[in-house]
Parts: structure tokens; sequence; C-alpha cells
């Protein structure tokens, strides 16, 4: 099975422990092709992929963006296009999804997860309002399924006594992506910031990353199992 990943730093897996690398090993003989990019918004998403070409047998493709268009305000630097509004935001996604499509015989849009582990944040709201908007986006087409990745956060954290902290300095998250590789350290790193499940508030640590590639694997396992049947 050929399965496409598509996103941003979090789908690249820098900074932070990478879900991706996890799939891989869990699926060995399936093929994953990480089209993830970091810094990446629906606008610049869109962009870039309007500019490439895919093979078009691809089984199944996961769409994960979104947090950039909440989590770059945050930031003093700007590297990508954030969308001005929700409309536009609707549009961009939509256009995402119209390309996928002509790529891949099933499409999975993930909903963005959090910025920080604090859900009531003013930023994890506006997190949870671009969930409710993947879903219904998702909703008006016939043959596109959410995975929930903003509902499996907040169900992990609802619980606990979670830090308020977010890296916003752009050289911090560059020196996290260029030094910070090894899993122990980045989870050292994460626990002393006071984090669950999050090297920074964003990207993952090794707990975090287990639970995505969870969440993935819970999509990918029904589809490796009929093909299992169907070649019996």
């Amino acid at each position: 099975m050929k399965i496409g990943l598509i996103g941003d730093s979090l789908t690249e897996g820098r900074p932070g422990v990478s879900f991706y690398k996890i799939l891989k090993g869990k699926y060995p003989n399936e093929i994953f092709i990480n089209l993830g990019k970091p810094g990446e918004t629906v606008k610049s998403l869109y962009n870039r992929l309007s500019k490439t070409t895919l093979d078009t047998d691809f089984d199944l493709i996961f769409l994960w963006i979104g947090v950039n268009d909440v989590y770059s305000k945050l930031l003093k630097v700007q590297a990508q296009p954030v969308s001005n509004n929700r409309e536009e935001f609707e549009d961009y996604y939509k256009r995402i999804i119209e390309w996928i499509k002509a790529y891949s015989k099933k499409v999975i849009v993930v909903t963005p997860a959090l910025v920080g582990e604090k859900m009531d944040s003013p930023s994890n709201m506006e997190i949870k309002e671009l969930a409710k908007m993947v879903d219904s986006i998702a909703s008006s087409y016939m043959d596109i399924s959410v995975l929930d990745m903003q509902q499996i956060f907040s169900k992990h954290l609802a619980n606990l006594e979670c830090s308020d902290y977010i890296s916003t300095n752009v050289m911090t998250i560059m020196k996290d992506a260029l030094f910070v590789k090894k899993i122990p350290r980045i989870d050292k790193l994460s626990k002393e910031r006071g984090l669950y499940f999050t090297l920074d508030g964003v990207h993952m640590n090794s707990k975090g990353a287990e639970i995505v590639a969870d969440a993935y694997g819970s999509v990918i396992d029904p589809i490796v199992s009929n093909q299992t049947i169907g070649i019996q």
C-alpha cells in the first residue's frame, strides 16, 4: 500500500520526534511518502502542491495542516502567508482537498491538534474552531474522512495540570530542530518545560508522536487487513 503524508513540520518530523518514522517501523511492508514541510500554512501548502505532480496510484493520503495558521501569529517572524479569515482558510483547504483527490483512492483530513498544552488557551480555542471547520468541510464530500487529532489530544490532556509553555522565539525553535535530535534529549527538554506530549507546545515528544502514530494506525490497520484478506 502506498501512503502519502502531507502537511507541515509535524509531518516532516522536525523539531521533535517523528511519528512518520514510527509508522515506517510499524508498517515495514507499506510505502510511505513524506510531503511535510516546516512552517506550512494552508495557503503556502496549496501554493506548493499546485506546482507539484505526484504519481496517481496512492492508496491513502493523510492531510494534516492548519496549526501554523494559529501558531505563526505568536511568532515574531512569519515565514509563510496566513489566512486572513475563516473564509479564506476554508477556500484554500478545499483547493488542497481537490488537488489531493486526483492522486489518491482515499483521503483522510486530520484536524490541527494544539498550540500549547493548555487546551482552554485562546490559541487552542482558535484551533478548536479550525478543527470544527475541517470537519465541516470534510462532511461536504462523500469520500473524505476525518481524524480528529484535536479531540484526541484534548482527551489525553483533560485531567492533567498543564504548563502554558509555548516556544515563540524562532531561534529557540531552530535550535531545537538542529541540535535536539535524540529522543532522550527531546523528552528531557520537554519535561523541563513542564510538557507531557510536546517538545515546545506544538511539536511532538516521544509520547505525542506515539499518540499520532496510533491515530494514523487506526486508519491504516483496517485497509491493510482488507488488502490481506483480498490476497488470500
